[in-house]
Parts: C-alpha cells; structure tokens; sequence
C-alpha cells in the first residue's frame, strides 16, 4: 500500500514545475469504504479514528456517476476557517444558516470543506467533480453509505479533522478495511501534488495510433463441381515463366547407346544357341569316353 504511494510520488517529482501544491506525507488519512471509518495518521502513528459515510452509489471517478473515487489523493484545499460548526455551503460559499444535526428534509454541505485531489488516473477527476471531505446534518446515515460521493462526517469530527490536517495531506481511499498497522511513507516533503485540470479524454484519445495494415485480398469461392486433377495442376501463372525442359544430356545419350548396343537380334540368339548345343554334346560324348 505504502509502496505505491512511495512510487507515484517518485514519478511526480521528475516534473515539479508543473505543480503547485507540496505534500506533506507525514499527514496521512486512510478512509475504508467497508469500514466506513477514516484513520488519521500523523509521523507514522494512528492518531484518531473517525466514523465516516462515502457513497451509496459504491466507488469510481466516472462523471456524473456519484462515486466516492479510490486511490491516492491530497487535500487540495480548506475552506471555512473558524465559522460555526453548522454553517451551511453553497458552492464553497456560506448562506448565512445554520442548521442544527439532524436537521430534517435538509442535506447540504455544512461546517467544513476540505477539497481533495487525485493523485492518480483512477481519481484524476476528484478535484473537478468536488469530491470533499465534509460535514453534514445527516448524521444519523454517519457509519454507511449515504453520499453523493463525498466523504461526510459528524460536525464535530469534520471540525477537529479540518485543525489537524494540512493542506498537502496524503488521502488515502481503500474499498478494503483498516491496515491493523501503520508504516512511515518514504516520501520527500518537496514533492507536489499532480495537477487533475485537463477535461475527461475517452479511451480512444489515449491510445497510441497504429499504422493501418492492408487486409489481405478476398478469395472468390470457387466452383464446387472443380475436378480433382484440376485441383492438383499447378496455376497458369505458376507454370509460365517456369523453364523448358532440357534435352537429355551427354551422360544420358551415351548410357542410351550402351543400353541399345546391349540389344541381341534374333539371328544372333539362333546362332548362340546352336554353338551352346555342339559344347553339350562334345561335353557328354568326352564324359562317355572317360
């Protein structure tokens, strides 16, 4: 958990110029959507714990959605110093009422506002869609999910955390349960806060363009009454610019001639065959003399 942060602050550091507000890692909250508690963690160690409502319409940082985004985040901003706890906000700027807890039929955003900013792409939008941490009349919905995608708490808490927290602080959002421990972040305080300002961009904006490729020409079916000896012949085109065959070498014309000269006419066999039969009968007429 610790780690990732560890890491996008490393790479948020490559370009500080480009950002305005500094963090200040050893404030830390950690606020658990199954828990529905927050965790203030200050150099490292728990300091309190306070009962908290994220969204009824789960997490995410879609617009329009209503979502409580996850991830990391810093608080971007504080508004309403010293004012009455109650103090009703209408786009960050006070009315003049004060509505008592549990106030009925009334559900605005009270006491304090403490304006948060992604940190990552998955709550880019946190800071443009007004994610906050802040107080609320409902307090009876405190300990489950009840927003709009803000992060309510009880007057009386949201105005304690609104002391101890800097602007600066790393947020924190876990959809899983509280860590049972605590680990110091590794993180340098001159690191700065990644700006959010640039409009929603659709997936297709962000992918890399590909060089088309050419699609393979199309095969015509062929006719299905096609012969299997014209499947095996080889195509016309193939057979065109193939050489000719070449006469019969030297080598071959020779072993020919030796082969025709090998032939015996019939004359030929008549003779060898009358000379074989005079050795026979001088060959038995010798055995009969012995």
């Amino acid at each position: 958990m610790f780690r990732a942060l560890a890491l996008v602050l490393s790479l948020v550091s490559l370009a500080p110029a480009l950002f305005a507000t500094q963090l200040d890692p050893s404030h830390q909250l950690i606020i658990s959507v199954r828990d529905q508690k927050l965790m203030l963690v200050q150099n490292g160690g728990k300091v309190a714990t306070y009962p908290v409502s994220t969204s009824m319409f789960g997490v995410g940082d879609s617009w329009g959605r209503m979502t409580t985004p996850i991830g990391y985040l810093a608080v971007e901003k504080k508004i309403g110093d010293n004012v009455p706890s109650g103090a009703v906000f209408h786009n960050r700027r006070l009315t003049g009422e004060i509505l008592q807890p549990n106030a009925p039929g009334r559900d605005p955003v009270i006491t304090r506002i403490i304006w948060l900013r992604g940190l990552e792409a998955q709550n880019a939008h946190a800071f443009q869609r007004g994610i906050y941490i802040h107080g609320t009349p409902q307090e009876k919905t405190i300990g489950r999910p009840a927003s709009y995608g803000c992060i309510r708490m009880k007057s009386s808490d949201v105005a304690e955390l609104y002391n101890r927290v800097p602007v600066g602080a790393v947020v924190q959002i876990i959809p899983d349960r509280l860590p049972k421990t605590v680990q110091a972040l590794p993180v340098q305080l001159t690191h700065t806060l990644v700006a959010a300002t640039a409009p929603p961009q659709t997936q297709t904006d962000n992918r890399r363009r590909l060089p088309k490729v050419a699609k393979a020409p199309r095969v015509q079916p062929t006719n299905s009454g096609i012969t299997a000896s014209a499947l095996a012949a080889p195509p016309q085109h193939l057979t065109q610019n193939q050489p000719q065959a070449q006469p019969a070498t030297r080598n071959q014309d020779q072993l020919g001639s030796k082969e025709s000269a090998g032939t015996l006419t019939a004359e030929e066999m008549q003779m060898g065959g009358a000379h074989a039969a005079e050795r026979q009968k001088a060959k038995l007429a010798l055995n009969k003399g012995l």
